[in-house]
């Protein structure tokens, strides 16, 4: 497989014709949606109201729903079925807006048939969701003007993108300032092969394609966006013999990560906070990430990145704030301590979560 265009076409073919159900992929991917913390209530209700024919073909890998979706914007990279879409737009609500992105013809149409459907199920007077066909390295071909949306999600698409830096570069540009691409992918345990990448199965099972987890760090420092944030990790089990076989010691994870465009020097000093229990759904605490959990009414000390990912997001009217005098030009880590990123660690942790993923795809 070559670069580009050539990638996309078997992309296409392989995701629009190759697959009808999720149960056709050859690894556990789809099954993978084990989060290390409680799925909100609304999330398990608006995945619940997507068509069954919606959710039979959806090919995601984990579940990209960050908390406080209500009126924003969003967009869906990669939107395929429509499945996260449809949830998405129950989530954001009727004066909120999902925008679905796909490459796929057969996908986009499949998807727009149940625009009415999910439109009457939530009892909107007007849809608010759009399907528009396009690729991810060119969100301003696809009519996505910059600086226009509050949230992009993304489920196990990128991996199928053969350049990953124009993507983050496109969705850090069509982001307003404090918005946030909070996604789902798939991700190698080392650098994968390149004899891997000639591979039009492998690449569209996501294994040829996938990035080194640690790659994406210096990948979003270099777009602009802030460190990557681990929300959760799964471990992938390949059930295609020979598929596995090609892989060799390379081994592949699902991985759940939140990054946000911070306007230009914001990010100053630490601060001291105090989680006011104002998010909905999380009333008692607002679990971050995996390694940030903020308890109702407890202050908590952040570095200066997060404190100002708190400040300038969404989520700034949802805590109180105290810079503390020590000032912060960066708080990014030298990469040893980047452990509390890796997805195959957090996995580990969570040995239940193997089990349930393994046994779900068997």
């Amino acid at each position: 497989m070559e670069a580009g265009d050539d990638v996309r076409e078997n992309v296409k073919k392989y995701y629009g014709s190759r697959l009808e159900t999720s149960a056709d992929l050859q690894t556990s991917a789809a099954s993978c949606t084990v989060s290390c913390k409680p799925v909100p209530k609304s999330v398990t209700e608006a995945l619940s109201l997507v068509h069954p024919e919606v959710t039979r073909r959806f090919f995601g890998c984990g579940l990209p729903f960050p908390s406080k979706l209500l009126g924003c914007k969003v967009l869906d990279l990669g939107s395929g079925s429509g499945r996260d879409c449809y949830a998405f737009s129950k989530l954001v609500g009727q004066n909120g807006h999902v925008t679905g992105l796909d490459m796929t013809e057969q996908l986009i149409a499949a998807s727009r048939q149940y625009i009415q459907y999910h439109q009457q199920k939530f009892g909107y007077k007007e849809p608010n969701v759009t399907f528009v066909q396009g690729y991810m390295e060119k969100l301003g071909d696809a009519g996505i003007q910059s600086s226009s949306v509050d949230i992009i999600l993304s489920n196990c698409v990128v991996c199928l993108c053969p350049d990953k830096q124009a993507v983050l570069q496109e969705a850090y540009n069509v982001l307003k300032e404090g918005g946030e691409l909070y996604y789902s992918d798939m991700y190698a345990s080392k650098v994968v092969p390149d004899h891997m990448k000639h591979d039009a199965v492998l690449w569209g099972e996501g294994m040829g394609g996938a990035l080194f987890w640690k790659d994406l760090i210096s990948l979003a420092h270099r777009v602009g966006f802030s460190t990557p944030l681990l929300v959760s990790g799964t471990q992938i089990v390949v059930h295609n013999a020979e598929l596995k076989a090609k892989a060799g010691d390379v081994s592949y994870a699902s991985g759940t990560y939140r990054l946000f465009k911070l306007p230009k020097g914001s990010v100053t000093c630490a601060a001291s906070v105090v989680y006011r229990g104002t998010v909905p759904d999380c009333p008692d605490q607002l679990d971050f990430d995996s390694s940030h959990c903020f308890k109702k009414d407890v202050a908590m000390v952040v570095d200066a990145e997060m404190a100002a990912i708190l400040r300038t997001s969404r989520f700034s009217t949802d805590f109180d704030f105290q810079l503390l005098d020590e000032p912060q030009t960066s708080c990014r880590q030298s990469e040893p301590q980047y452990c509390h990123l890796n997805p195959f660690l957090l996995a580990n942790k969570l040995g239940s979560s193997v089990k349930q993923c393994s046994k779900a795809s068997q």
